[in-house]
């Protein structure tokens, strides 16, 4: 009994392209450039109405758009990631703020991409969401790249995550209809895969994006360091998460030549969770080891080690204050790494706050601290003083 709850713990909590252009591109949809301007990260390329229901049916009162917008790949070429732009239909018509919100992981499909689900009331964090906009919140949720667009998910590349959470706000503030503005005070946030995403958009957005009007960034249960989370869930029941990540990497790289390690069994899981969204493809991977799977270790080879180490965190401060929370009890992320992360990101000057989430796990510490967090990010919005304690 105890195995299959944990089992199914980890498949919900994994919470945690080439150039591509769409239809609407290809009819010279350039909704965010003026004319005649060169593309720009951020800019749009296409939108459709959409919609917001935390749970199928469920009302609102928002509008929502599904937008294709351009970022940049982890080496820094050019790219289109989709997402969804939501909007409080509250009567407000003076600024409001806007949250970048990071999703944990969904899966590899296609089909697990939140743009695919928000209408649908069928994303795991949609409720989550939910509390930003009551608070009269603008959200914009990235789809990350290569979920929802062609080209395979580059699950947990750090620096193509970032990118694309600080594009995503961009995007939504140069969407019309939302009617954001250039000085749209901004938020991130987002917890497990969300929190990589979320901590590298707040490293990244003092040189990527200065123009943004980041307040914060509250970001929690954070992977920061690739190798020692992959060696934490070797063999244990969020070893499925290895895998997936191992595939990832090799989207955005394909000269790791994933394949070319992988034996039978290996080749037919890794295959799957491809297709598959994260309740099925975390399960399929459990209590599974790499050399269960591998005619040789990918992660004691140099070109490995050296991508993964691309995506580490705390070799820079954010620009902005930073709520960064970890539960002590994480069974997939070691609390360890959280530390780690807080004491590289205090060594370098940031504005940091550490919350220790001492009850619950990994799935429980996002829930039971949201409310904490958005907290924390409206006194961001109001102006209020931080209260560091590095």
């Amino acid at each position: 009994m105890r195995l299959r709850s944990t089992a199914l713990a980890a498949a919900v909590a994994a919470l945690v392209l080439s150039a591509w252009v769409p239809a609407a591109a290809a009819q010279g949809a350039e909704e965010g450039a003026a004319p005649g301007a060169a593309a720009r990260p951020g800019d749009i390329v296409s939108s459709a109405p959409s919609a917001f229901h935390p749970l199928p049916g469920q009302p609102t009162g928002t509008r929502a758009w599904k937008v294709h917008y351009r970022s940049t790949t982890a080496d820094g070429a050019p790219n289109v990631v989709s997402g969804t732009v939501i909007v409080p239909q509250d009567g407000r018509t003076g600024p409001r703020p806007l949250v970048t919100y990071a999703v944990g992981t969904v899966g590899l499909g296609d089909s697990c991409a939140p743009s695919n689900n928000l209408p649908y009331g069928t994303s795991a964090e949609a409720n989550l969401i939910q509390q930003l906009t009551l608070r009269g919140w603008a959200v914009v949720v990235t789809d990350y790249e290569g979920l929802g667009t062609p080209g395979l998910h580059t699950y947990t590349v750090g620096p193509s995550a970032g990118h694309a959470v600080l594009d995503a706000a961009r995007a939504a503030i140069r969407l019309p209809e939302a009617g954001l503005g250039a000085d749209t005070p901004v938020g991130i946030m987002g917890y497990s895969q969300g929190g990589q995403a979320s901590s590298w958009a707040a490293e990244l957005q003092g040189s990527y994006a200065p123009e943004l009007k980041v307040k914060g960034t509250a970001t929690g249960g954070v992977p920061a360091d690739l190798m020692k989370v992959a060696a934490f869930n070797n063999g244990s029941y969020g070893s499925g998460l290895i895998f997936m990540a191992a595939a990832g990497q090799d989207a955005a790289f394909p000269e790791l030549k994933l394949d070319s390690y992988l034996n039978p069994a290996g080749r037919v899981l890794v295959e799957g969770m491809k297709e598959g969204c994260v309740a099925i493809d975390a399960i399929a991977g459990s209590f599974k080891r790499i050399s269960d799977l591998t005619t040789r270790d990918p992660l004691a080879q140099p070109d490995w080690q050296a991508r993964l180490d691309q995506s580490r965190l705390g070799r820079t401060a954010p620009a902005a204050p930073v709520l960064q929370y970890h539960a002590l009890g994480d069974e997939l992320i070691p609390y360890a790494v959280g530390r780690q992360l807080r004491a590289d990101w205090c060594a370098r000057g940031a504005d940091l706050q550490f919350d220790t989430v001492l009850l619950g796990e990994h799935v429980s510490g996002v829930i039971t601290h949201s409310p904490a967090a958005a907290n924390w990010l409206a006194d961001r919005f109001a102006g209020r003083a931080t209260h560091p304690d590095c």
